[in-house]
Formats: C-alpha cells, sequence, structure tokens
C-alpha cells in the first residue's frame, strides 16, 4: 500500500452510487465532493436539507440531497425509504455524521444524543439499506470513528444513556467506540453469510472542523487558537475516509486513520484500535441491545 495515499489515488467511481452522512460540512463535504469528481453518484444525507443544498452547488458532479435526521428513528426510516426508492443499488454507504461533547441531552427517541446519532441511528440506517448493498460486488460500509474511542473505552451497558451522571468526553468516546465494535461485528457477519460487502472504518485524526463547536469554552477556545498547528485540514481528515471507501486493496474489519506520530495528521493508513474493541463478547452484546434500542433487526 503507498505511504502517501491522497484523492489522487481514488479509482474511477462512475458508475457507482455513494450515500454520505453529514456531509454538508467538514470531513463529509470533504468526503462526498472528492468521490463526486471521481464520477461517483453522490448523495448527501443530511439534516439540514438547505444546508445541503449549498454544500451540493459547491460540488462538481451527480449529486443530490437526502433529509436524514439521525436523531429520530422516524427520520432515519424515511430517509431509508427514499433513498431505497430512488436506488436499486448502492455502493457506497459512509456513516460519518457525527456529534461530539454535546451538553447532557436525548434524540427525539429518548437516547444519549451522542450514542443515539452516532451509533443507534447508524446501526439502523445500515440495516434499512443493506438490501441495496449486498448484490453489489465491492460494496462497502465505512464507519467513521475517532482517536477519541479511546476515551474510558468502555461500553457502559449499565448506564447506555448515561443517565446517572453524564461526561461529555466518556458519551462521545463510548459512541465512537461502539462505532468501531459495530463495524467489526457487522463484518464477521457479512463473512458468515459469504457476502462481499465489505465494513471498514476510518478515523480522521484531529482535523480542524466545526466538531468541537459543542465543546465547553475552556476546551474550544484554546483548540482555536492552537488547530493550526494541532490539527490538520478536514480535506486530509477526509482521507482515511476515502481510502477505505475506495482502495481496492482495504479488507473487511479494517481500520484507516492518518499515518503521523499519534495518528493525529498525516496520510491514511491501516490502524489499530484500542484493545477493548476487539472483544467479541461485548460486541455481541451491544450489536443484540442496538437491536433492542432502535426496533431494527440485521438481516445477516
Amino acid at each position: 500500500m503507498s505511504t502517501h495515499w491522497t484523492a489522487r489515488d481514488i479509482p474511477d467511481q462512475h458508475g457507482r452510487v455513494a450515500v454520505v452522512t453529514g456531509a454538508n460540512t467538514g470531513l463529509g463535504f470533504e468526503t462526498a465532493k472528492a468521490l463526486a469528481e471521481r464520477g461517483a453518484a453522490v448523495v448527501l444525507a443530511v439534516r439540514d436539507v438547505a444546508k445541503g443544498q449549498q454544500a451540493a452547488a459547491h460540488m462538481t458532479g451527480d449529486v443530490t440531497v437526502q433529509e436524514l435526521d439521525l436523531t429520530s428513528l422516524d427520520s432515519v426510516h424515511a430517509a431509508a425509504a427514499a433513498l431505497r426508492e430512488a436506488h436499486p443499488q448502492i455502493d457506497l454507504l459512509i456513516n460519518n455524521a457525527g456529534v461530539m461533547y454535546t451538553p447532557k441531552q436525548t434524540t427525539q427517541d429518548g437516547f444519549e444524543r451522542q450514542f443515539g446519532t452516532n451509533h443507534l441511528g447508524h446501526f439502523a440506517l445500515t440495516q434499512l439499506l443493506l438490501d441495496r448493498l449486498l448484490p453489489v460486488p465491492g460494496s462497502r460500509v465505512v464507519t467513521v470513528s475517532s482517536v477519541g474511542h479511546r476515551i474510558r473505552a468502555a461500553i457502559h451497558f449499565d448506564d447506555l444513556q448515561w443517565e446517572r451522571s453524564y461526561s461529555r468526553a466518556g458519551a462521545y468516546g463510548q459512541s465512537k467506540l461502539a462505532n468501531l465494535m459495530f463495524t467489526y461485528e457487522l463484518q464477521r457477519r457479512l463473512t458468515a453469510r459469504g457476502a462481499t460487502t465489505v465494513a471498514a472504518a476510518a478515523h480522521p485524526g484531529v482535523s480542524n472542523t466545526e466538531l468541537v463547536r459543542n465543546s465547553p469554552t475552556l476546551v474550544r477556545a484554546p483548540m482555536d487558537r492552537l488547530a493550526p498547528l494541532l490539527t490538520q485540514p478536514a480535506a486530509m481528515g477526509a482521507l482515511p475516509t476515502l481510502r477505505a471507501a475506495t482502495d481496492p486493496a482495504v479488507l473487511g474489519g479494517q481500520y484507516y486513520g492518518p499515518g503521523g506520530r499519534g495518528e493525529v495528521r498525516g496520510h491514511p493508513r491501516l490502524v489499530t484500535s484500542s484493545p477493548e474493541s476487539y472483544d467479541l463478547a461485548v460486541q455481541q452484546r451491544l450489536w443484540a441491545v442496538s437491536e433492542d434500542l432502535t426496533g431494527v433487526t440485521f438481516g445477516v
């Protein structure tokens, strides 16, 4: 594999359909833009349609917008139904949207907001679109995690919704760990089925995006000042996702991130997640709990 993989290494994407969640800004915008430039028909799955249309206007190629609010399972079902009607086949589903360090809030379905948005919403969306991916040779589901998955690296089954106490960073870390565990368990199930669909994960390192807007002022202010030194542009942060989505050498269950020191910045390469993320029993328990909470059961 190339040690300096860039957007120029993305293979031709003509004839492929890519759905990118949270694609109106930041990492999602850069991911969708690059795929569209390489010829993919790209769907920006976003909460704010007007912002999605503004983003699409700054992209070239076949770009459409689909309303999707991951904090609402009703919206997830509606978006999946619309996507299924519009696209008999989907080649790429990129679960990119996310929130970070939010105050204690719940989704419309009563889930802790970070866990509900980052994990449960994508868990349900993937299931509802899976039969559009399975028939497509080489289709992929790429879920975006974070170096933050190592923060309090555990799935808190005794208080998944952080009702007894709340930590912005702890809840974020749980949601990002869940993204990885979902990816690994999904790949295991796809393999058992004999499917060619690949589940992979990626993380952007520390990228200069709007994701930190919910951070407390004591965190956000220093980050704003130090961003040029400590972060990389969103276009660079999107490269691990793009590599996981398009590099022909990618295998199921792999995880991509920046290749620099501490995986903070740099060109994308294969990386390793926390030891806790590979716990098979916890992956399977999380899967079962996620099915129960969302009411969506996987067909694999």
